[in-house]
């Protein structure tokens, strides 16, 4: 479930629960129903917000390449380094 349909929900739930005339649709509380689809829209919310976190399950790497000449004798000395961001 996305952030979108999850606030969709969250909507739909509210407006059954609070605006719509109790007994427009018979023999089915539509209060019972707002509320439910109000719950499975918050949980849907905060999992979309969990899953969608950065970094969460992707180690990300940062690779550095300097390059230096020593003055004394010329050499051009390359040196690489590769680690963990955040680390």
């Amino acid at each position: 479930m996305r952030i979108g349909s999850a606030i969709f929900l969250i909507a739909l739930g509210a407006i059954l629960a609070w605006a719509v005339t109790p007994g427009l649709i018979p023999n089915v509380n539509q209060a019972m129903i707002g509320y439910i689809l109000m719950v499975v829209g918050v949980i849907g919310l905060i999992a979309s917000l969990v899953l969608a976190s950065p970094g969460r399950g992707r180690t990300r790497r940062v690779s550095e390449s300097r390059t230096v000449v020593d003055p004394n004798t010329g050499e051009t000395i390359t040196r690489n380094e590769s680690r963990d961001a955040g680390i």
